[in-house]
C-alpha cells in the first residue's frame, strides 16, 4: 500500500513538473501578449471610455480597417487569464454574452498618457534587440563574456551609441522606471533629501527624469544631470537641472550630494570601486553624501519582488559579464574600498533599496 501510495505522490509530482517546465517555457509569450496589448493601445482605449467595454467597442477604436476580431477576442481571453484585465459577463436572452472589459491594478500600468507607466520598458524588454542576445547564456557560462555581445558584436552602451533607434528606445524605458522608482525614494526619503544643501548629482542620470523629480519635490536643491555626451545631447530641459556630459570613469562633477540610480550593478567590483573613489573625491563638504539606489539581495525577506529580483540578476548576467546584483555584505565591501566607511540600507516600496554612505 505504502509502495502505490509513493509511486502516485512520484507520478503526481512528476506531473507538476511537466507542467511547471511548460509554463516557463511558453511563459515567453506573455511577454509578446503585453507587447501587442501596448502596441494596440488597449488599455487605453477601454480608459478613454471611463466605463467597461465590449470587444466591439475596442476593436473599432483600432486603428485598422480590418481588424481580426477572432484573434483580439483571443488575446483578450487570454490577457483577462494572467488577470492583465477585469472581465463582467452580461447576459443578454437574444443573443450570445458579449463580455466587458475593464482596467485593474495591472493595465493601468500600460496606459501611454499617464504620469507612471510601465509601457515603454514592456517596448524595450520585447525588443528583438533585447531578446536576442538570451540565446547566448550557455556559451556565457561555457566561455566567458557576456551575451549580449556575442549576439550583437557591441558592449551594449557602445551598440546603444551606434544604434540611435535603439538608444530611443532604451532612453524611454529607463526613464520610465527612473519616474516610478524616484516616486517611492522621494515619498520614501524625505528627510534625506530635505538634510541636503547645495547640490545633487544624478550619476549617470540619463536624460534626467530622476534628478529633475528630485528637484522638483525639493526645489531648494540644484540638479546636474551627469551622463555620456549621446545621452545628455537627446535630454529636455527640465527647472533647476543642468546637462553635463562626462565619464565617471575620469572624474564627476563637484557636488554636496552625489545620487547613483541603478548604476553600479552594471560593473565590476573593480569598476565600482574607481566609480566610488571619484564620487568620493567629488562630495565637496564633511557632510556630503553618496546616496545609491541599487537592488539589495536579501534572499531571507520575503516580499512581492523578491522573485524579479533574482531574475534582474540573470538579466545582468546577459548583458554584461561582471554585472551583478549585490548582498549588503558585496555592497559593504565595495563601499570600504571606495572610501565610505559608514553606510545605511533604507528600504522603500520597490525594487531597489537606498544605500545611504557617508566618507
Amino acid at each position: 500500500m505504502n509502495s502505490q501510495n509513493g509511486t502516485n505522490s512520484d507520478h503526481d509530482a512528476m506531473l507538476r513538473g511537466q507542467a511547471q517546465i511548460l509554463q516557463y517555457l511558453y511563459g515567453s509569450l506573455d511577454g509578446m501578449a503585453i507587447r501587442c496589448c501596448v502596441e494596440l493601445h488597449i488599455a487605453d482605449i477601454i480608459n478613454h471610455h471611463q466605463r467597461p467595454v465590449t470587444l466591439i467597442e475596442i476593436s473599432n477604436a483600432i486603428d485598422s480597417p480590418s481588424i481580426n476580431i477572432d484573434g483580439l477576442r483571443r488575446l483578450m481571453k487570454f490577457l483577462v487569464h494572467r488577470k492583465l484585465f477585469d472581465e463582467t459577463a452580461v447576459n443578454h436572452s437574444d443573443s450570445e454574452d458579449q463580455p466587458l472589459y475593464s482596467l485593474n491594478h495591472c493595465s493601468k500600468w500600460l496606459l501611454h498618457d499617464t504620469d507612471v507607466t510601465l509601457a515603454p520598458l514592456v517596448m524595450m524588454r520585447t525588443d528583438p534587440v533585447t531578446l536576442l542576445h538570451f540565446h547566448g547564456l550557455s556559451r556565457s557560462i561555457k566561455e566567458g563574456g557576456a551575451a549580449f555581445k556575442a549576439a550583437h558584436g557591441d558592449e551594449f552602451f557602445d551598440f546603444c551609441l551606434r544604434n540611435s533607434e535603439y538608444n530611443k528606445v532604451f532612453n524611454e524605458a529607463m526613464a520610465c522606471t527612473a519616474k516610478i522608482t524616484t516616486n517611492a525614494i522621494v515619498s520614501s526619503y524625505k528627510d534625506g533629501f530635505l538634510g541636503s544643501k547645495g547640490s545633487v548629482v544624478d550619476v549617470g542620470g540619463g536624460i534626467g527624469t530622476a534628478v529633475s523629480e528630485i528637484v522638483k519635490a525639493f526645489p531648494h536643491l540644484k540638479g546636474i544631470n551627469f551622463d555620456l555626451s549621446h545621452v545628455v545631447s537627446g535630454a529636455p530641459s527640465y527647472d533647476g537641472v543642468t546637462h553635463v556630459a562626462g565619464n565617471m570613469f575620469n572624474s564627476i562633477p563637484t557636488a554636496d550630494t552625489i545620487f547613483m540610480k541603478w548604476i553600479l550593478h552594471d560593473w565590476s567590483d573593480k569598476d565600482c570601486i574607481k566609480i566610488l573613489q571619484n564620487c568620493r573625491k567629488a562630495i565637496s563638504t564633511k557632510t556630503g553624501k553618496l546616496i545609491i539606489v541599487e537592488i539589495v539581495q536579501q534572499p531571507t525577506t520575503h516580499d512581492v519582488f523578491d522573485d524579479i529580483r533574482l531574475t534582474y540578476d540573470m538579466v545582468m548576467f546577459s548583458y554584461f559579464s561582471c554585472a551583478r546584483e549585490r548582498t549588503e555584505r558585496e555592497w559593504k565591501k565595495l563601499l570600504e574600498e571606495g572610501g565610505f566607511s559608514r553606510y545605511n540600507i533604507i528600504k522603500i516600496p520597490a525594487l531597489q533599496s537606498i544605500i545611504e554612505a557617508f566618507p
